[in-house]
Formats: structure tokens, sequence, C-alpha cells
């Protein structure tokens, strides 16, 4: 399997903040994302699925988010762009640069890349289509990279995403209905 850490210590040096939210939250992530594939029975490698989720964010660095420590020059929303095109450089499987694209929100749409005004381009998809990609979407919508870092409960995940418009909620209660009501113990707030 590919050596996720290696990219991992590159971009991110040891003892910074940067590096401890990002090891945080993407930690967080791959166990919710294991947790829920062992629960649902997926027939995915867990290798890949603790790959995959370990470098979702791996572009975030060369954003403009100073709340969590990342002073790039980039709109946040790039990063899973940025963080494809950087695994494709370093050689990581395009499954694994496919994961780091498509994540953001609950995938993105024509349509929302078109309210984008090209901060996007159009020439790629967006929406997570492998089990994998769609497995580790929904994951990284229960954890934050700021405030208490805490997994957040089911209804705490849709308000965060209903600010997006329905169409996102909905593409995520698609998610949900494949990898939710497990007994993962991240469940228990479902009503």
């Amino acid at each position: 399997m590919f050596d996720f850490q290696h990219i991992i210590d590159k971009y991110y040096p040891a003892g910074t903040p940067l590096r401890d939210i990002y090891t945080r939250h993407c930690r967080s992530v791959a166990d919710k994302a294991l947790a829920v594939a062992k629960a649902r029975n997926l027939q995915l490698d867990p290798a890949q699925i603790e790959a995959a989720a370990m470098l979702h964010d791996i572009g975030i660095f060369l954003t403009d988010a100073p709340g969590i420590h990342c002073h790039g020059t980039e709109p946040y929303l790039t990063h899973g762009r940025i963080g494809a095109d950087l695994l494709r450089r370093e050689g990581a499987p395009e499954k694994l640069a496919r994961v780091a694209e498509r994540h953001t929100g609950a995938g993105l749409t024509t349509d929302d890349l078109s309210r984008m005004n090209g901060l996007l381009p159009a020439d790629r998809s967006y929406m997570p289509e492998s089990p994998l990609e769609r497995l580790v979407c929904y994951a990284d919508k229960f954890y934050s990279k700021s405030g208490d870092m805490q997994e957040k409960p089911f209804d705490r995940v849709l308000r965060s995403l209903e600010k997006f418009g329905p169409d996102t909620v909905s593409r995520f209660m698609q998610l949900h209905s494949e990898f939710g009501n497990t007994s993962a113990p991240t469940d228990a707030t479902d009503a």
C-alpha cells in the first residue's frame, strides 16, 4: 500500500499546530470510516480506507484558512483539487487522489461549480463515485478541524450542511442511507 505517512511528513512538519490539527482530524475520519466499513461489512481494503482518509485533506496547507493554521493563498474550497493534484505529482494511486478531489461537501455538482464562478475547473468530477470515495466523504462530515474536534452528532452534521442548500443535504442523506444507522458508535444520535 502507498506510504501515506511519508506524504504527511513531507508537507506537515512535526511539532506544528497544523500538523496536530491535520493528524487529529484525518485520524478521526479514518477511524470512523473503518468502523463503518466493518459494521456495514463493506468489501473495501482497510489499508486503502486508512490511506484515503489520512490523505483526503492533504491540500489544506496551501489554502488561506488562518483559523486552522493554513497560511496559503488559495481559497479553502479548492483544497480537494489542490490535494488531488499534489497526490498525483507524488505518485499516489489515482483512487487516493480522487478521494481528495471528491470529498468536499457531499460532493459538488456541475450546478455547484457554476455558482462558484470558475473557482474549480469544470473539466473534473467532484462527486464521490466509488464506494471508497463515498465512504470517506461521509465520515469526513462528522469532524471539523476547528473547535473541540469531537465527533459531531448527526443533527449537527445536517445543520452544518443546510447552509449549502437542500441538494447538499439530500446528497448527504443518500450517503447516510448507504453508511449510517450502523452499530458504529457514532450513530447513537440518529433518530
